[in-house]
């Protein structure tokens, strides 16, 4: 445990407030060494927060938290914010079962205003409060903290283009890590920051742009120009000022004698929002994560001393990302037309090495899934095959254009949607639940659910021939099942299932990974005394409705397996069988699905128990479906 005197005395943000800039800067480096020391052990985001330490303490300390309001954009970089806010005791529960969320969480504090993992919500969220606030006439202050990668959201912009119209107190503070910054970040910056957030410099320019306005038009809006310009030259903030904002910055985000004075001349501004940039670096003041090429991103546990991360376990099978990402290339090398588009998760979706393979075919768009999709559109359009790989709770962010601009013009975009069922330690905000219902429901898609890493390169394959429509394929997070790869995997015959195993009793229909737990619920099955068919649906759409009215008409029992949520696989089953008369005979049938609710993170393995989603609990719902005790039918043998 790192020796923190100064932290250990601070229970909440409000010990912070007494305190001089010299103790800020002890319990900066104090609550820097906590937060190191507590993700070594869990395992988490790491840089981000490094980067906003001295930033969330002086934040802190200038404002009157938990009643003025704070939002951390995405809050993955919230770590040290938790810390300082009473949950201290918790943090090295991150990310597990019963412990804390890696983001920010509503339901986990009070000093949580508003939960998030997603980006480029902060500003929306953050003026929706500022609005309330107003309206209740109360004058507690609002303030967002957004990372310059989120404002490549289009959200942000909508956001701030409708502050000024919405309220006069609002404080955006844009956290630039991306050390690519021309402007110095040194004393003067920090001066000139200091300058033009307070109340003198303020004063000035209201009078000088009263004084232009008396003058003709034309020397009017001259006047306007040059100060605007001449400002914009100074602190590069023009284009901020234009969205109605006062700019403030660049200033160094590790200075927080620079940090505490702006802060303060900030939350005394009340006739217009206001922008202030911070330039931080992430991984500060642990230099294994400076030192890193990702800043130490994303960590599983590690040496505190050496920065050694845990190695994983012995190789085992090949990801389901990686597998996407060699298969493509494997397609790309053959079809010229073949291009691949992410919403700035190349290595996440395995695109890094479909880029370093076709550098000019492969297109990172930044965090902007609406633009990714419409972009991939267009390139379908013109005749280009692309593959945009995109995590399922991300598509969820781009879908009026996937239903606008993709499905309703019949445009042969193919969605790689990675991340799909449930992922573990990210929990709900990153949980790939409800893509089968939301894309399973648009006319003319094509939707697949690959079983293993095989099935995962045949689906590839199969989206690369599709040209007259839409399509998608949805694969987990995590290993593959070992399956012995081809060298260049045949496409599948669209809509078409296939029996894995033959019974007579029950039958259970997989759509998904889910199908290798099915196979053991039929073995558990079979010593009940069950005999048990285990098909594979490998479409969700279009059904192949001759292997589904097969399993109706030849089974006492039919029991449908998916990695997703009610309305989704099961519901497409139940409306196909109803529109067949199938369910008029007498048909049992069990729809196993995710529950309806959102499941906080845990081990995949214990969230998919939970969920009734293992071999056990799809056993326990081909039991109910027959009427069959559980703990009776243990006894019960072939």
């Amino acid at each position: 445990m790192p020796h923190t005197p100064l932290l250990d005395q601070v229970a909440s943000p409000a010990d912070t407030r007494g305190l001089s800039i010299p103790q800020l800067r002890q319990l900066a480096d104090e609550l820097r060494a906590e937060t190191i020391d507590a993700v070594s052990q869990t395992g988490g985001h790491l840089g981000a927060g490094l980067g906003v330490v001295e930033l969330t303490v002086a934040l802190h300390h200038v404002y009157e938290t938990p009643d003025d309001i704070l939002i951390w954009d995405v809050g993955h970089q919230a770590y040290p914010h938790k810390i300082l806010t009473g949950r201290r005791d918790r943090i090295r529960t991150l990310r597990q079962g019963g412990g804390l969320s890696g983001f920010t969480k509503r339901a986990e504090s009070p000093y949580d205003p508003f939960g998030a993992a997603h980006a480029a919500t902060s500003i929306s969220a953050a003026l929706g409060f500022a609005a309330a606030r107003d309206q209740a006439g109360k004058a507690n202050k609002v303030v967002a903290v957004i990372g310059d990668g989120s404002m490549s959201a289009g959200m942000a912009y909508e956001a701030m283009n409708n502050a000024c119209e919405t309220t006069g107190q609002l404080t955006v503070i844009l956290n630039d890590n991306d050390m690519s910054i021309a402007p110095p970040v040194g004393g003067m910056s920090a001066y000139m920051a200091r300058l033009v957030s307070g109340g003198g410099y303020r004063s000035i320019r209201r009078v000088g742009k009263a004084v232009a306005g008396a003058f003709p038009r034309p020397m009017r809006e001259a006047a306007r120009k040059a100060e605007e310009f001449a400002r914009g030259m100074v602190t590069g903030g023009t284009f901020f000022e234009e969205l109605g904002f006062y700019y403030v910055g660049p200033i160094d985000g590790h200075d927080m004698d620079a940090l505490v004075h702006v802060l303060q001349n900030a939350r005394k501004i009340e006739d217009k929002p206001v922008l202030i940039h911070v330039v931080t670096h992430k991984g500060k003041g642990y230099p294994p994560a400076e030192n890193a090429a990702d800043k130490y991103h994303g960590v599983v546990k590690f040496d505190v001393v050496t920065g050694q991360q845990a190695k994983p376990a012995a190789a085992g099978p090949p990801s389901y990302t990686k597998v996407f990402a060699t298969e493509l290339i494997k397609r790309a090398e053959r079809d010229p037309k073949i291009v691949a588009v992410n919403a700035a998760m190349p290595s996440g979706t395995g695109l890094d090495l479909f880029a370093a393979r076709f550098p000019d075919r492969c297109f990172d768009v930044g965090i902007a899934e609406q633009h990714a999709v419409t972009f991939a559109a267009g390139m379908a359009a013109d005749g280009l095959k692309p593959f945009a790989a995109i995590y399922s709770t991300f598509l969820q962010r781009g879908y009026d254009q996937v239903v606008h601009d993709v499905a309703i013009q019949g445009l042969p975009v193919r969605f790689a949607i990675d991340r799909a069922g449930l992922v573990g330690a990210d929990g709900p905000t990153h949980a790939g639940s409800f893509d089968i219902g939301y894309l399973g429901q648009l006319p003319g898609m094509v939707l697949m659910g690959p079983s293993d890493e095989v099935e995962l390169a045949r689906a590839i394959a199969t989206a690369a021939e599709i040209d007259d429509r839409p399509s998608a394929f949805r694969y987990p997070r995590g290993e593959g099942s070992g399956a012995e790869m081809p060298a260049l995997a045949e496409a599948l015959e669209i809509g078409k299932g296939r029996i894995v195993r033959e019974g007579t009793t029950v039958a259970i229909l997989s759509f998904g990974t889910r199908l290798s737990e099915s196979l053991k619920a039929a073995d558990l099955l079979a010593a009940r005394g069950f005999s048990t068919t285990v098909a594979d649906a490998r479409f969700a759409k279009p059904l192949d409705l001759d292997l589904l009215l097969r399993l109706a008409r030849e089974h006492e029992a039919l029991v449908t397996v998916e990695e997703g949520a009610m309305g989704g696989f099961g519901a497409f089953v139940l409306q196909a069988l109803a529109q067949h008369g199938a369910l008029d005979r007498g048909l049992k049938i069990r729809t196993l699905t995710l529950p309806d609710v959102f499941q906080d993170q845990d081990k995949p393995e214990i969230m998919y128990a939970e969920a009734g989603l293992d071999a056990e609990g799809i056993v326990r719902g081909a039991l109910s479906a027959l009427g069959v005790d559980n703990a009776a039918a243990k006894g019960r043998r072939a």
